[in-house]
């Protein structure tokens, strides 16, 4: 494993120096493999704290890369709203229709560059499972996956693992699963366990 702070295109900026400064002061590793291709998904688990957003944003500044992230609208109202945007922050209303993947994936791929930092567990709270929108968007796009780790135990962060979907869902949760064996959260309890949702069944189809 390779611990790097260098874009392809650029050596380490004041900036990413200083922001990786401030992991280390912090107790913080970071571990970094140049990214596969210039679109894909970063998913990061676990999510179990508040702390998650600043060790992966120190991280996001360290490396230099303009990964932009999801997150409910309802956190981009009012003044903060702005400053999201800055940070990379892409409102998304979780009430929209599967639709919206196809158009969030023609977004991605229309730009020369775009990574995208999902948190599959979708809150900080414990759900059973992990919500299944990045594996449609990574699908539709056609894009590889990134596998962040946040790591509480050793502390560290790691941006080094890839995943390539193959559309068999046990088979790539299986994959996702191994790479994250051990990796431990904050708070281990909340974690949600590597799972997709199960489908959603309609009225429909219930009654058939």
């Amino acid at each position: 494993m390779s611990d790097t702070l260098m874009h392809p295109a650029a050596l380490p900026t004041w900036g990413q120096r200083t922001a990786l400064r401030l992991l280390n002061m912090i107790g913080w590793k970071l571990h970094y493999r140049p990214l596969p291709g210039p679109h894909g998904i970063a998913v990061v688990y676990p999510h179990t704290s508040n702390w998650d957003f600043l060790i992966g944003l120190l991280g996001k500044w360290a490396l230099g890369l303009q990964f932009r992230w999801l997150a409910k609208d309802s956190l981009f109202r009012g003044p903060m709203g702005a400053i999201m945007r800055y940070w990379g922050g892409v409102a998304v209303d979780r009430r929209a229709p599967m639709g919206a993947t196809r158009l969030l994936a023609d977004r991605m791929l229309s730009e020369p560059w775009c990574w995208v930092a999902i948190t599959p567990e979708g809150t900080r709270s414990y759900r059973p499972h992990w919500k299944s929108g990045f594996y449609h968007l990574a699908m539709a796009a056609k894009v590889p996956l990134v596998l962040v780790y946040i790591d509480y135990k050793k502390k560290e962060l790691g941006v080094v693992d890839i995943v390539r979907l193959s559309g068999n869902q046990d088979a790539d949760m299986a994959a996702i699963a191994a790479v994250y064996h051990e990796r431990q959260a904050l708070h281990p309890q909340d974690a949600a366990p590597i799972k997709l949702a199960p489908p959603h069944i309609g009225p429909d189809r219930r009654k058939a």
